[in-house]
């Protein structure tokens, strides 16, 4: 009798199934993990499917299946987003597996932790770390050996002697209990009118349990977050779990305040600051069905999730849903995909819509539930304009006369002021003022920026970071070096020698050491510790700060002149976001827009708040040049140790793109970005109308174009949403 053999997808970098056959007497199906040989090591993977035409002439070659893992197998719907997700971003599909075996070692049942308990009596031999240690167990609990450890300031060999002389014993720590469910009448909220209509559409929209996409497009501070935990609640009542996407883990500190508030417990968190045991022990959760919600990154939307029945996308428009390393993917597009394929309902939230959502809603694809006014009668902040080439400040200060007025005018009423600079460390160039030399990283095609708190130069590309030093290494002319431009570091010094007495804050992603630190700050501030933040795109997140009543905007001008075809459409929503942050609870919020161009198209749509323009203004553009969503875009990208090798094998695979009219090839040209680390950079851009399978497309010039080798490597970017 020939032997079962069956196909298993391994969590490597490709695209194939492996055929393996089944030991006698076990039982799998197409969705489970196992352990399977790959080479000289076993690895964790899933059975894909099964392989009734074995190549026969592989028959006494075929390795078996290790063992099976006692976790959930992988559903159908899961396995064909796998699929689904490799086969449009061209990713390799054991690339895509990876992303929902994250848990490598730690997949299966728990280990059990040892915990140690005073038994016996005193040892014959008592040191002074002896005592101390049977002194924290003198209650005759059991204590984790760990805490043990710490509490008594001892090694873990003073345990393991006690233990050989019968004082203490080792015994197994019960496990954790698991937390209780979300209670969804745990404290219903009072909605306004405006709110309850938008609500019972989240409701209705749960309750049908079919695929449709909701755009819950409302104002900052309308209440958007209150308003789909009622789809939230509907969803838990029904039974089914529901994943929240969130695009920075930096908001969920507030988040799972407010959701506890509502829920009466927090919901499972997924995301890259877990530790390894709480990562396992989330997964397990997910896949067993007993977390019946989640919210994490992106990287949540490739959870095996047991019985999903919702999936919120917060924030929709943030460009960190953007995956670019490994598997290129965004994570709101793969939600809608991963909606449509289980068949449940998928809401897209934002105060400013991307344009592709925008025009989804307008075509009538999305449904769009409107909160046009913010929670509580407050007003949206008003916005004011500050020509800089008539009220500039002075030279060597960034921020100008009017705006400081109105700084100090707010820190005298008690309230809050954010100075928003989307520009890390103290600044962006340094340069010798005696012979002109700049900074510039000795791996990539950047400047390197100063960091005056750290003392270091740094590439925020590479990672590549000196000491600042003290003379010039070109012209050897001491304290010559002058830092140009501004930075948050450097705004942060202005803002103390104008406001002596203020306590102010910088809130950038380099100052930040952990999750816990972030949070901490974002709570020093919102209880008002501190009267001026400045910050970078971190404050623009949809943080609440109570006393926050004037924003400015340092450098509005500063994402206008990139050459991204998203560069309005990315500086309206950061700026409407940032000021959105003003007078959320109390008082009227203002928001002052230093720039350079106030007749251009984005600083007339943001003072005159005048969104439909932007929106009308930016969907026009768009369809007249076939940029999406009326177009598709992708983007190859060709590095190698040296730009001859790059550059020839760029134009030999761009000569080898099929013709179709269809289609337009546009390179190979230098990246914006010709060098990092070390590796020299061409890019082909690839536009097609909507209606071609583009993906399809790239995959059959692939295969007829030219492979890499040595230290060449191409990477391909289907909707890119980077164009350095």
């Amino acid at each position: 009798m020939a032997r079962r053999v069956v196909d298993v997808l391994v969590p490597v970098a490709l695209n194939q199934t492996y055929s393996y056959r089944v030991p006698d007497g076990v039982e799998l199906n197409p969705g489970d993990v196992v352990s399977v040989p790959l080479g000289a090591r076993d690895v964790t993977a899933v059975v894909w499917a099964d392989n009734p035409n074995p190549d026969p002439r592989l028959h006494n070659r075929l390795k078996e299946t290790g063992e099976k893992l006692d976790v959930p197998p992988l559903k159908p719907e899961l396995r064909s987003f796998v699929d689904w997700v490799a086969n449009y971003t061209l990713s390799a599909r054991g690339m895509v597996l990876r992303m929902t075996l994250r848990m490598g070692e730690h997949l299966g049942p728990e280990r059990v932790r040892m915990g140690v308990r005073l038994v016996g009596a005193p040892p014959q031999r008592m040191t002074v770390a002896r005592r101390r240690l049977i002194d924290v167990l003198s209650d005759g609990l059991l204590h984790s050996k760990s805490d043990a450890v710490r509490e008594a300031g001892v090694s873990a060999g003073v345990i393991d002697g006690l233990v050989d002389e019968g004082t203490l014993v080792i015994e197994p720590l019960p496990r954790d209990l698991a937390p209780p469910s979300p209670d969804p009448s745990f404290a219903e909220p009072d909605f306004s009118p405006e709110q309850r209509i938008a609500a019972d559409a989240m409701k209705e929209l749960v309750s049908k349990d079919e695929f449709q996409v909701a755009l819950l497009d409302g104002v900052t501070g309308s209440g958007k977050t209150e308003v789909y935990f009622e789809a939230v609640a509907e969803n838990i009542r029904r039974g089914r779990q529901t994943m929240i996407l969130m695009p920075e883990i930096a908001l969920t500190g507030q988040f799972l305040d407010r959701f506890s508030a509502r829920f009466g417990v927090r919901p499972i968190e997924w995301h890259s600051e877990l530790t390894p045991r709480t990562r396992a022990r989330n997964w397990a959760a997910v896949a067993a069905g007993d977390a019946p919600v989640v919210v994490g990154a992106r990287s949540a939307l490739f959870l095996p999730y047991a019985n999903l029945g919702l999936i919120i996308v917060d924030e929709e428009h943030d460009q960190a849903y953007k995956q670019d390393e490994g598997a290129h993917y965004h994570a709101r597009d793969m939600a809608v995909v991963r909606g449509s394929i289980a068949k449940i309902p998928v809401v897209l939230c934002s105060a400013t819509p991307s344009v592709e959502s925008e025009v989804n809603a307008r075509k009538g694809r999305y449904r769009r539930v409107a909160l046009p006014s913010r929670f509580g009668g407050q007003h949206m902040p008003q916005i004011e304009a500050i020509d800089l080439k008539r009220e500039g400040p002075a030279r060597g200060r960034f921020i100008s006369p009017r705006l400081a007025e109105e700084i100090k005018i707010a820190i005298e009423r008690r309230e809050q002021a954010l100075l928003f600079l989307n520009r890390r460390g103290y600044a962006p160039l340094t340069l010798c003022r005696a012979c002109g030399h700049r900074f510039a990283c000795t791996i990539c095609d950047a400047w390197l920026v100063d960091h005056r708190f750290r003392q270091r130069l740094v590439c925020h590309h590479c990672g590549f970071s000196m000491p600042r030093p003290h003379q010039c290494p070109h012209c050897g002319a001491e304290e010559s070096l002058a830092a140009i431009g501004p930075g948050v570091e450097r705004l942060q010094e202005e803002a103390a020698n104008l406001f002596p007495d203020a306590r102010t804050m910088v809130l950038s992603s380099d100052l930040i050491t952990d999750i816990e630190t972030m949070r901490s700050e974002l709570n020093e501030i919102a209880e008002g510790r501190v009267d001026i933040i400045i910050g970078t795109q971190l404050v623009a997140k949809g943080h609440n700060f109570p006393r926050l009543n004037l924003v400015g905007v340092v450098d509005a001008d500063l994402g206008l002149g990139n050459g991204d075809p998203r560069a309005a459409e990315r500086t309206f929503q950061l700026l409407n976001q940032v000021i959105g942050r003003a007078g959320r609870e109390q008082g009227r919020g203002v928001g002052y827009l230093q720039t350079h161009q106030p007749e251009h198209p984005v600083m007339k749509a943001l003072v005159a708040s005048d969104r439909e323009a932007f929106y009308a203004s930016e969907i026009d553009a768009r369809e007249r040049a076939l940029y999406p969503p009326f177009g598709r875009l992708a983007s190859l990208i060709i590095s190698a140790g040296d730009r001859p090798t790059a550059e020839g094998f760029a134009r030999k695979l761009a000569s080898a793109a099929p013709l179709d009219e269809r289609v337009q090839v546009l390179g190979p040209a230098e990246a914006p970005l010709a060098v990092i680390k070390g590796r020299y950079r061409f890019r082909i851009l690839v536009k097609s109308v909507r209606s071609i399978d583009l993906s399809a497309y790239m995959r059959e010039w692939l295969a007829a174009g030219p492979k890499t080798k040595g230290n060449l490597k191409l990477e391909i970017d289907i909707d890119p949403q980077s164009f350095l």
